[in-house]
């Protein structure tokens, strides 16, 4: 069997789905909220490109490397299971032997930025690798410039393990530098707790 397997996540914020075809049309309409391909500090696909980066990750989950996701909104009333589709989300660099995954390749629709959204998806994705996968660490990626990732990734509660200088090429050409976080397993419970308050707290 595949590690991690495709599992469906809920919260009262989100619901994480696992990617498919079908989504196509949602995660089009999702992108075009706030133009996010045009960021040049990441990464976002475009409405017309959505298709061919559904099958890019789907084929990476194939190999053993992705497990993507489709991320949810609660919709009316707080119904996650009947929300719209408001971005992407993974776990990738998947190494099973040494029980580790990278949470990343994620974007979301402007205008549920700045919402208890992340978190709740963080949260989710942080209790099923630690608590149902037995992960030791679970890492976050993000360009060394892109401060309000940086900012969201520092809340909740991971630490910055490096700069990896010079670490890639962006498609506009441009040489990025990567900030390395991580949460291990032995801080997941202080880790939690805090999550869990953030989303209880009255916004």
């Amino acid at each position: 069997m595949p590690w991690p397997e495709p599992v469906t996540l809920a919260g009262r914020h989100a619901t994480l789905r696992p990617l498919a075809r079908e989504h196509l049309e949602g995660l089009a309409a999702a992108a075009r909220d706030g133009e996010l391909w045009r960021l040049w500090y990441t990464s976002v696909p475009a409405p017309e490109s959505m298709a061919r980066e559904i099958e890019r990750r789907l084929d990476l989950q194939a190999r053993g490397s992705m497990l993507p996701f489709t991320v949810f909104d609660a919709g009316p009333g707080g119904d996650a299971a009947s929300g719209r589709i408001v971005g992407m989300t993974t776990y990738m660099n998947i190494d099973a032997a040494n029980r580790r995954v990278e949470i990343g390749s994620t974007w979301t629709a402007a205008s549920m930025q700045r919402t208890a959204l992340n978190t709740q998806c963080k949260r989710l994705l942080l209790g099923h690798a630690f608590e149902a996968l037995g992960c030791i660490a679970v890492e976050f990626r993000t360009h060394r410039l892109n401060t309000q990732s940086r900012r969201a990734i520092e809340r909740l509660g991971a630490q910055l393990d490096g700069v990896l200088r010079a670490h890639m090429v962006m498609a506009n050409g441009t040489v990025r530098d990567t900030a390395v976080y991580s949460i291990t397993a032995a801080e997941w419970p202080a880790v939690k707790a805090h999550l869990d308050w953030q989303l209880l707290r009255p916004r």
